[in-house]
């Protein structure tokens, strides 16, 4: 549809309103924080408060969501994708996966996963690879770059492209074969989902475009839905016990109660 116009740019704009699903809550919440529906190709921006829990889902199965996790309180300490595979020696992600900063601290817990089909090696898609690939990879184009859809969501966060790292992504895997190569694992389906909880407040970013190593040379990803709400007791439940991993809950706590003593003793 042309936007050369400004009556043609309010018609297209609501055209794309109208083609996306509101989610609905899940059974048993009655108060969510977020709720979304990405159309593949966009992206969008957050910030969730500590004890939140993000669920991520595949609508069509061809979505990608590229996740970058920012601490709201201190958006220099970010999301690593090296130590996030590195420290709990695992390098594909699954339920009970620490999504790690950059000082040792959780930022967010794997808590449910139906898809298994995940990245945390491959990062996303520049304007070059997209251009190559696609003929374009601009942010308004029909193929916009992971990149470019993040550098525009950092910037409604203050955030620029010198705070733009790694990223990983949900809903697209990969394998690492016997001699090094990686290999697309595709999508695990329709309706698949990722929980994420949250341990100290971040300012996300999430950019549903298509994985650097999608197979197909047509851009077809598809929408990915945002629920989040309060589930602050469930930080207290975690089933993972790697020393790995409850020295990094160590590590978060004692930033968290730094910064939050109980009255009386500041």
């Amino acid at each position: 549809m042309s936007t050369a116009t400004t009556l043609a740019a309010k018609e297209h704009a609501r055209s794309q309103s109208a083609a996306v699903t509101t989610p609905t809550a899940p059974d048993g919440i009655t108060d969510l924080t977020w709720a979304e529906t990405v159309p593949g190709g966009r992206y969008t921006t957050k910030v969730l408060a500590r004890g939140t829990r993000l669920r991520l889902r595949d609508v069509d199965g061809a979505a990608c969501a590229n996740l970058l996790l920012y601490r709201a309180d201190a958006p220099w300490e970010r999301l690593n994708t090296a130590d996030t595979v590195k420290v709990p020696w695992q390098a594909y992600l699954g339920a009970g996966h620490p999504l790690l900063s950059d000082q040792g601290r959780l930022l967010a817990t794997i808590v449910a996963d139906s898809s298994g089909h995940h990245d945390a090696l491959c990062g996303t898609t520049s304007l070059a690879t997209n251009l190559a690939k696609y003929g374009a990879g601009s942010l308004h184009s029909g193929s916009p770059a992971g990149r470019e859809l993040f550098t525009v969501a950092a910037a409604k966060n203050g955030l620029g492209l010198r705070d733009l790292p790694p990223s990983i992504s949900f809903f697209h895997g990969i394998r690492v074969e016997a001699g090094g190569q990686l290999t697309s694992t595709g999508s695990a389906g329709p309706n698949t989902e990722v929980d994420l909880l949250i341990h100290l407040p971040v300012v996300v970013l999430l950019a549903n475009t298509a994985h650097p190593l999608d197979p197909s040379q047509e851009f077809g990803t598809t929408p990915l839905e945002v629920l989040a709400w309060d589930a602050y007791d469930e930080l207290d439940s975690l089933g993972n016990t790697d020393p790995e991993y409850r020295r990094a809950v160590t590590n978060t706590e004692d930033a968290w109660n730094a910064l939050h003593a109980p009255k009386g003793r500041r």
